[in-house]
């Protein structure tokens, strides 16, 4: 239930907005204004509530970001949501949907509370678990304000940290050191970087931090306004040498200084960047030349310089780093690099970010999603309302990869598209053999569902279960994953030898009658799959490791082609003896023919003709079990017969097609059937309990080739498991 526009939860009126979010409202605009002073009205007292926790704060840093009112709005509300106090439905109702859904957009990243954890409760996440977090982050990010929010809630979180129990703080210092900072510090957020990441050190290793800050002997903003003053001075040094350059420096914040140190094994004497300077100029040599200007104006400190422009880093970073001892004998690191060598290392492989935290290869979705979020935080307005700008992105990024969790929080990065049973193989190869059902978000769903980034995953398991030969096959959508798909074939060709050998007989006969093939070149199909023996390549068919569809296309050049029509004229049968083509008896005249109702030959079927008493000639499949019989009762009565094609001719073909039920399913099956321009001459469906949906189909085909087509791509249709020729 609301509450009331003007009273707490415990009936006490709302306090005034406070004045540093009235004033960043004004600032934007008046409605922007009008509306943060409604959700302050309705909602604000909640953010005051010891149980709802730091939304002033958050709104606060929102506010020093330059962000809109339905973010400042979000991030007032936010602690109140995720401390119950308040719900997204009585945001949307009361205040404003915008701001309700980028509140539970926001509220959805907490599900990374769990990740540091791996499959034992305790332990601590390695290098690429971190990463994945950052990469779900990112992905959950559907509008970039909300990954904005949850920063800004983080920063303000660390900030009233030592409120919190005590058992607390380390998993939060840790998530927000391992996680938070980093995407900060991609966003380009240094400030907000470097203040996450001093206050996660200050929790995480109080004594160091302390030590470091006690070296320090002086503040920061002191450090600050020395790193200003010589920026300046460097500045008009190079402009008296006719050198364009741009200069801009920064202190190093306590963390920086420790990671510095950690990573040369080096005293706090040792590190010279304390105060650090860049140096943007034009091209190489005026990178030379400023070098020159910096070394005359202060004293260089020996074996503190790197060229890496004349060397570059394995990931292409050029720059010149010169360590040296400035103003009042303080040491000050510089940086001389061209504006192409900045943008390379800003946004190329080389960037400061990857080289410093470990990540070499690029990633281009993380890398463009990072660009578009940059850019909404310089351009908050023009990019966050254009629809057509966030329409573009999001079909263009994270459309290839998804990243789902465990019931413990470990973080699985899977390709877009990947199944529960995907994530159960990912597991562990025994986890996956197990599989029979699967959990996401706490319901129960099918193995073929696909995932989504922040889903998780429990998978069911059984003591016995063993693969089934249906998640082999990609049209019923088991396995996305190659990787899951390989290790269920091993696990068929480690079983027994005989089980195989007898199933992929099975199969390879069921292939040849769909296809119409009287004999096999079983040689072709040796060098085509690369065997030395037929039982060989049966027991990999039997396996899996050779699928009924590469089968199936390794065949199809064996498919009876039509025998070419006799140039001369023949004189065709009458209209009443066609059944949607011609037949020709070998040695006689015309004779009434009619075609076999048990096994419905068509071109360019072998067939052979049996002569019945009062119905003239009947035409059979030279392998049909009734041709078969009547011949061992009296051979007499067979004569050869052969068929005369016509290209507009068709013949009736019955198709029982086994699905399992979804929606649109016979609607695919008569669209496809329909592209082809096969008429269809009658239909029927069930449901049974067995097969599940039964479809039993009568088209009309001009041949075997046609027919061949026909059942495979029928059999390509998502959730059909088997068509096969009945008549």
């Amino acid at each position: 239930m609301a509450l009331s526009p003007t009273t707490t939860t415990t009936g006490a009126p709302a306090a005034a907005l406070p004045r540093p979010l009235l004033d960043a409202a004004r600032s934007r605009s008046a409605e922007a204004e009008a509306q943060l002073q409604d959700a302050w009205r309705r909602f604000g007292a909640l953010s005051l509530e010891p149980g709802a926790g730091h939304g002033v704060d958050t709104a606060l840093v929102l506010a020093e970001l330059g962000l809109d009112a339905d973010t400042l709005a979000a991030g007032l509300l936010l602690p109140a949501v995720e401390g119950a106090e308040l719900s997204t439905e009585e945001i949307a109702e009361d205040l404003s949907p915008a701001v309700a859904k980028l509140v539970g957009g926001a509220q959805r990243m907490a599900s990374l509370r769990d990740y540091r954890h791996g499959a034992n409760a305790g332990e601590r996440a390695d290098a690429t678990q971190i990463e994945r977090a950052r990469k779900l982050l990112v992905a959950l990010a559907e509008d970039a304000r909300v990954l904005l929010i949850r920063l800004a809630e983080r920063l303000a979180l660390m900030r009233r940290l030592r409120s919190r129990p005590a058992e607390q703080r380390a998993d939060i210092a840790g998530e927000c050191l391992e996680v938070y900072a980093p995407l900060a510090g991609r966003l380009g957020i240094r400030n907000l970087k470097s203040e996450l990441e001093d206050l996660a050190f200050r929790e995480l290793d109080p004594p160091t931090y302390i030590n470091i800050a006690r070296r320090l002997d002086e503040r920061r903003a002191d450090r600050e306004r020395y790193v200003t003053r010589v920026t300046r001075e460097l500045a008009g040094a190079l402009k008296a040498q006719g050198i364009a350059a741009e200069v801009s420096g920064r202190p190093k914040h306590i963390y920086s200084i420790w990671r510095k140190m950690k990573a040369k094994g080096a005293s706090f004497e040792q590190v010279f960047d304390l105060r650090a300077l860049r140096v943007l100029v034009r091209d190489v040599a005026a990178c030379y030349t400023a070098l020159g200007v910096v070394h005359a104006r202060w004293r260089h400190i020996p074996r503190e310089f790197d060229d890496y422009i004349a060397t570059p880093k394995p990931n292409r970073y050029q720059s010149l780093h010169t360590a040296l001892i400035g103003p009042e004998g303080k040491t000050l690191e510089v940086q001389i690099r061209t504006h192409e060598m900045h943008e390379h290392a800003e946004f190329g492989v080389a960037a400061h970010w990857r080289y410093k935290e470990g990540v070499a290869a690029r990633d281009r979705d993380i890398d463009a999603r990072i660009e578009w979020l940059k850019h909404v935080l310089e351009e908050p307005e023009s990019a966050a309302g254009s629809a057509d700008f966030l329409d573009q992105l999001r079909s263009e990024l994270f459309s290839y990869r998804v990243y789902a969790m465990t019931p413990r929080g470990k973080i699985l990065d899977l390709p877009a598209g990947a199944t529960a049973l995907d994530f159960a193989y990912q597991i562990h190869t025994d986890v996956g053999h197990r599989c029979r059902g699967a959990k996401v978000n706490g319901e129960m769903v099918q193995l073929t569902r696909p995932l989504e980034s922040g889903d998780r995953v429990e998978i069911l398991t059984s003591r016995n279960g063993t693969p089934s030969r249906d998640w082999l096959n990609q049209h019923l959508g088991y396995l996305k994953t190659s990787r899951a798909r390989a290790k269920v074939r091993h696990w068929f060709r480690l079983q027994d030898h005989d089980r195989n050998l007898s199933a992929g007989q099975e199969i390879v006969n069921r292939e040849l009658r769909r296809l119409g093939i009287a004999n096999a070149d079983r040689d072709a199909l040796l060098r085509r799959f690369n065997y030395p023996r037929f039982d060989d390549l049966l027991a990999a068919i039997g396996g899996g490791d050779v699928t009924s569809g590469q089968l199936a296309s390794a065949l199809q050049h064996q498919v009876p082609r039509p025998v070419e029509v006799s140039p001369e004229p023949l004189a065709p049968l009458p209209a009443r003896h066609r059944r949607g083509g011609d037949v020709r008896i070998s040695g006689v005249g015309d004779l009434l023919t009619n075609v076999a109702q048990c096994c419905k030959p068509i071109p360019p079927e072998p067939i052979a003709g049996f002569i019945t008493r009062g119905r003239g000639v009947s035409i059979h499949r030279e392998d049909c079990a009734n041709l078969l019989r009547l011949t061992s009762e009296d051979t007499s009565r067979i004569i050869d017969v052969e068929w005369e094609y016509s290209s507009d001719t068709t013949y009736p073909v019955e198709l029982r097609i086994e699905a399992r039920d979804r929606k649109g399913l016979l609607r695919d099956i008569t669209a496809l059937v329909a592209n082809d321009k096969i008429n269809v001459a009658a239909l029927h469906s069930r449901v049974d309990r067995e097969h599940g949906v039964v479809i039993e189909m009568r088209v009309e085909v001009t041949g075997v080739a046609q027919l061949s087509r026909l059942i495979d791509r029928v059999g390509r249709v998502p959730n059909v498991r088997e068509v096969r020729r009945t008549g």
